[in-house]
C-alpha cells in the first residue's frame, strides 16, 4: 500500500461545534445545476467523457466476525465456531463496491485511527480495487471504528458498532479539498455511522452543485434530523429501519408504502426500500412504486454487506444514466452475488460478474 494514500485531516474552516450549535452555514435554496449523467454509456463515449465520480463520505470499521449457532441469552456464554477480523463499515463497503462496479472513479472520504485496525482498513481498501483512498485520513486521537458481527448459520447477522474515529475524527469538519470533490461528483453516498452534522455538511456541498445525494439509513439508532433529510434526494432504509424511523409498521407492502409516504412528508422525494428476500421497492412521490424481486442466490452464506452492495450498485447505474428500473435490477444482481461470499468487502462483486448474472437471469 502506498503511504501517499493517507494524509492527516486538513484543517477545515468549519468546526464541529458550529453544526451542533445550529449556526452551521447552509446554502440558500440554490437551483440544481444543469449537469446530467449521460443518457447512455454510448453517449458518454461519444462525448469522450468518463462517468462522473462516485464520492462516499462515511465509515470504515474493522469487523470482528464470530460465527455462532445462536445468539447468547442474558448472562450466558456461547462458543463461536470460528472468528476473524475483516475490513468493513458501511462507507468502506459502499466505496469498495463502487470501485469494483463503476466505470469512473470512486472516492472514499473517511477517518481511521493511527493504529493496527487503521492500517488493516487502509490495506484492505487499497487491495479492494478501484477505490481512491487518498481522502482517507488518520485521526491521531481516536481509535479506528470497529464492529462485532455475530454470524448465524443461515447467513443472517447481528452487529454491534463502536464508532471510534468514525464519530470522533471529524473535529475540523470536511476539508475544502474534499468539499470540492463532492461538488464534482455524479452521486454522493452517505450513511449514518458518522455524525449527522458531517453528513449535513457533505450534503449541503452536493446540493449546492446539483449532485444527487443518496443516504443509506443504516447506522445510528436515532431520528434523522429534518435538515439532513431535506438535503437527501434518495433515502434508502430496509424495512426495519423504515419502521423505526417513521414509527409505523412495515409488515406488509401496503404498510411499507404508507411508511414511505411518511418519509415523503418529511421532505424526501424518493425512498428506496430494501426488503431482504422480498426484493426492493422504489417509492417516488406522486408515482406508482417500482418493485424489483430478488435475483436468487445459489447459496446464502453472509448477508452482512448486501444492503451496502445494493445501494452502491444502484448509485453506479444511476451515474451511468440508466432508468431507475434498470438501476434496481443491476443492484439486485450485485446483492445476489454479495451474499454468496463471507465478509463485507471481500464479498463485493466485480462488474463482469454482475453483467454475466444479469445476462443469465434475462435468458431464464
Amino acid at each position: 500500500m502506498a503511504q501517499a494514500r493517507v494524509r492527516l485531516p486538513p484543517a477545515g474552516p468549519t468546526p464541529a461545534t458550529a453544526f451542533f450549535s445550529g449556526s452551521n452555514p447552509r446554502p440558500a435554496h440554490l437551483p440544481f445545476s444543469s449537469k446530467r449523467a449521460p443518457a447512455s454509456l454510448s453517449a458518454a463515449a461519444a462525448a469522450n467523457a468518463p462517468p462522473a465520480p462516485i464520492v462516499v463520505v462515511g465509515s470504515a470499521n474493522a469487523d470482528i466476525y464470530v460465527e455462532v449457532d445462536r445468539l447468547p441469552l442474558a448472562g450466558e456464554t456461547v462458543a463461536a465456531r470460528a472468528g476473524r477480523s475483516l475490513a468493513g463499515g458501511k462507507g468502506a463497503n459502499q466505496a469498495a463496491c463502487g470501485g469494483r462496479l463503476a466505470l469512473g472513479p470512486t472516492y472514499l472520504v473517511a477517518r481511521v485511527g493511527d493504529d493496527a485496525n487503521g492500517r488493516l482498513l487502509e490495506g484492505a481498501l487499497a487491495d479492494a480495487g478501484g477505490v481512491r483512498t487518498d481522502r482517507v485520513a488518520r485521526a491521531p486521537d481516536a481509535p479506528s471504528g470497529h464492529a462485532v458481527v455475530m454470524l448465524m448459520p443461515d447467513g443472517q447477522n447481528s452487529i454491534i458498532i463502536v464508532g471510534g474515529a468514525n464519530m470522533e475524527g471529524w473535529a475540523a469538519g470536511i476539508g475544502s479539498e474534499d468539499l470540492e470533490l463532492i461538488q464534482k461528483a455524479g452521486v454522493l453516498l452517505l450513511q449514518r455511522e458518522i455524525p449527522d452534522w458531517v453528513n449535513t455538511q457533505a450534503a449541503q456541498a452536493a446540493k449546492s452543485a446539483g449532485v444527487t445525494v443518496i443516504m443509506d439509513a443504516g447506522g445510528m439508532d436515532a431520528p434523522v434530523p429534518r435538515e439532513l433529510l431535506s438535503l437527501v434526494d434518495i433515502f434508502s432504509p430496509n424495512e426495519t429501519e423504515l419502521a423505526r424511523l417513521t414509527g409505523m409498521p412495515t409488515e406488509t407492502f401496503e404498510q411499507i408504502s404508507q411508511a414511505a409516504g411518511e418519509c415523503h412528508k418529511m421532505g424526501v422525494k424518493e425512498v428506496l426500500v430494501k426488503l431482504g428476500s422480498q426484493g426492493s421497492a422504489l417509492f417516488v412521490e406522486g408515482e406508482k412504486p417500482i418493485r424489483q424481486p430478488i435475483i436468487p442466490a445459489t447459496e446464502v452464506i453472509d448477508t452482512t454487506g448486501a444492503g451496502d452492495t445494493f445501494t452502491s450498485a444502484f448509485a453506479v447505474a444511476l451515474v451511468e444514466g440508466k432508468p431507475k428500473e434498470e438501476c434496481m435490477r443491476f443492484a439486485a444482481a450485485a446483492a445476489s452475488l454479495c451474499v454468496q461470499v463471507k465478509g463485507a468487502i471481500p464479498s463485493m462483486p466485480d462488474r463482469k460478474s454482475v453483467m454475466k448474472l444479469l445476462d443469465s437471469a434475462q435468458v431464464e
